[in-house]
């Protein structure tokens, strides 16, 4: 604008910076004025797609009224049926009614016998009606009982079905609990065999191969005459020595085998078929027993737990030899140490 105001004091009038001035003044007008109508197309826009949701929910009101409006035809339907039926039953009632009417105005005009009879007949009627008010009052009473024992019946299968639950789960709890039971069982099982054969070969490697110890099965065998005089319970020292060992190796078993483990050291007795000779003892099954004792009560008094001891005899009926030599009879005669479960 200075510089054009600077030409027009040269003397010529110049008109085009005046019409560039116009122009651009109009393109900014033009520019306001589109951007002022692509506002108010968004909002337009905005608005008609607001109509149209709610056009859309319109319709699908319209559609859902139309359904009800079925079923409510439907409903009237089945009601104009229903109608129709109890209007044909009610004509027939009253063709009926007017039957029955007929009838009786005929029985009417037979006369005074007729009267005299349809008393008869109303005063039966009417103890009819007693007798049936008192049957449909039995029959009321009998459905109030049949329904308590529908209902007793029902609590009492609810009962059944309840407890069945109860004692299938008790049966799955118990066979869990005993497959668990065996697991643990054969766990311990395996433990004690593992320490029995740590034990047994602990006892193989003291005493050595000795004629007169003997490994049969899961037991050791002594010989009586080891520990014992013929016919007597009391302890040689020889046998005493022989005791000394195995009670070491058991104290020594009890610190190494878990306190859980129910373990025990079973002494049997056994003896020959040929009665006993002596006052000390009546039958085999007194010296047998008390042998193990002896046993027993010497293992104590080193140090062995007595509750890991056990004490059995058998007299002479489990012998090892069926015969009736004298080596049939030694081989009878003999103290079994045993490492079993208690």
């Amino acid at each position: 604008m200075a510089l054009a105001r600077g030409r027009r004091s040269e003397g010529a009038f110049n008109y085009w910076p005046g019409f560039v001035d116009a122009l651009s003044t109009l393109v900014l007008s033009i520019v306001f004025l589109l951007s002022v109508f692509l506002v108010v197309q968004f909002f337009l826009s905005q608005e008609v797609t607001g109509k149209d949701k709610a056009l859309e929910q319109l319709n699908a009101k319209i559609a859902q009224l139309n359904d009800l409006l079925s079923l409510e035809k439907l409903s009237k339907l089945s009601l104009d049926d229903q109608l129709s039926q109890l209007k044909a039953g009610l004509a027939s009632a009253e063709t009926e009614r007017d039957r029955m009417k007929g009838l009786y105005e005929g029985l009417a005009s037979a006369g005074s016998d007729a009267q005299g009879k349809t008393t008869e007949l109303s005063k039966a009627l009417d103890s009819e009606k007693a007798v049936s008010t008192r049957a449909l009052a039995q029959i009321e009473v009998l459905n109030q009982q049949i329904s308590a024992l529908r209902r007793q019946l029902a609590a009492l299968e609810e009962a059944l079905d309840a407890s069945e639950k109860r004692d299938k789960e008790s049966q799955n709890r118990i066979a869990d609990l005993g497959s668990r039971l065996n697991v643990a069982l054969a766990q311990r099982v395996q433990e004690l065999s593992r320490y029995r054969s740590e034990f047994f070969g602990r006892l193989r490697a003291i005493l050595g191969n000795r004629p007169d110890i003997r490994v049969v099965g899961d037991r050791f065998v002594f010989q009586s005459e080891v520990f014992f005089d013929t016919g007597q319970a009391t302890l040689l020292p020889e046998g005493r020595t022989e005791l000394d060992t195995v009670a070491n190796a058991l104290i020594e078993l009890d610190k190494k085998i878990p306190s859980e483990i129910p373990w025990v050291l079973r002494v049997d007795g056994h003896t020959d078929l040929r009665p006993v000779n002596g006052p000390n003892f009546k039958s085999n099954w007194d010296l047998s027993a008390a042998r193990a004792i002896s046993v027993v009560q010497y293992l104590i008094s080193l140090g062995v737990p007595a509750q890991r001891l056990v004490a059995a005899g058998f007299g002479e009926f489990q012998p090892l030899d069926s015969g009736t030599s004298e080596d049939a009879y030694k081989r009878n005669r003999r103290i079994e140490l045993k490492l079993t479960e208690r």
